[in-house]
């Protein structure tokens, strides 16, 4: 008997997700669950997915696993929604930026005996320059090459941690083991700030004295830098991912903030030594970066080891989670 896994969102995550597991269907089944009826039957044309329950209850009722791929203002209302239907000893997992939040809520709402694990994938770095958004940028690969920092809640038994990393390697991805203080911190940083940043230049540029001029003149890196922002789901959920990690939110935009004071003040005095160090030391990080990501050698080499699917299937059909029916 197949491991269902039913995937509630199938834009670029959940449709990703659905087909790098393509390649296991003796072993799992891939439900696939959107408000839209025109994303389920494109994740099914696409072969993301092995069939589609537009029914939410239904979707997930027989399911083993349910990742939610969906915007963090779509969660809760997702969680109250599933929550009465999922079987004894499923796993949730989602992938929304704001961890102790979500996982606040998942305690509140998800009954004795199901579990909750936080997922954070990053992306293949091949992908990093995609112009495309949503579904039309869905790849089996896209998290090849990836890290997945996986949090869960104190408490959680170790084989859900287990299966929740045998997943990620399924997924192409490396993992990266952390609490949700930690996961927070990352996510304000790598996350929430390029966001942001973003949503300030537009702020300062559009429909500014200027602007009808200086519209016609934005290049590529006005573009580059704005793109943070227009690859959204659902701006909404940036709203409620900053406000719900408000300390390091604050944080990164205070440091943020004086990286520009300090710029601002070079400039003022004319301080050609201090400009060319700071844009220097700019370009010379961002480079150091992109290698690193482009090489992904993350993890020792002793730890490099490819992912078997039995063992992922039998941490449900073996172990205490999974509870045989009396016709098995």
């Amino acid at each position: 008997m197949a491991v269902q896994i039913t995937i509630i969102g199938l834009g670029q995550i959940g449709t990703s997700i659905g087909l790098a597991l393509g390649g296991q269907k003796s072993a799992l089944k891939r439900v696939g669950h959107d408000k839209k009826t025109e994303k389920e039957k494109s994740a099914l044309e696409k072969g993301a997915v092995d069939e589609t329950k537009h029914n939410l209850p239904s979707a997930v009722r027989d399911a083993n696993i349910v990742m939610l791929c969906l915007p963090v203002s779509q969660v809760r209302e997702t969680l109250e929604s599933i929550a009465p239907d999922l079987r004894e000893g499923a796993v949730v997992i989602d992938t929304s930026p704001v961890k102790n939040t979500v996982a606040a809520w998942a305690k509140e709402l998800i009954p004795h005996g199901r579990h909750y694990v936080g997922l954070m994938p990053a992306v293949n770095p091949e992908a990093l320059h995609d112009t495309r958004f949503g579904q039309d940028a869905a790849r089996a690969d896209l998290f090849h090459k990836g890290v997945m920092v996986i949090d869960a809640p104190y408490g959680t038994p170790g084989e859900v941690v287990q299966l929740a990393s045998d997943l990620a390697g399924l997924l192409g991805a490396n993992v990266l083991l952390a609490d949700m203080a930690e996961s927070d911190g990352l996510v304000a940083w790598m996350h929430l700030l390029p966001q942001l940043v973003a949503a300030a230049l537009l702020n300062t540029t559009v429909d500014q004295p200027g602007w009808q001029e200086a519209r016609k003149l934005g290049g590529r890196a006005y573009a580059a830098v704005t793109a943070g922002l227009a690859y959204q789901d659902e701006i909404d959920s940036l709203r409620i991912a900053a406000l719900q990690n408000r300390a390091n939110t604050v944080y990164v935009l205070d440091v943020m903030l004086a990286a520009l004071r300090g710029l601002r003040d070079d400039i003022e005095k004319g301080d050609e030594d201090g400009i060319a160090t700071r844009l220097e030391q700019a370009l010379e990080g961002r480079n150091r970066w992109m290698r690193d990501r482009l090489l992904a050698d993350w993890a020792p080499a002793e730890d490099r080891k490819p992912m078997d699917i039995p063992s992922f299937a039998e941490r449900f059909f073996g172990s205490a989670f999974y509870k045989r029916s009396p016709e098995e």
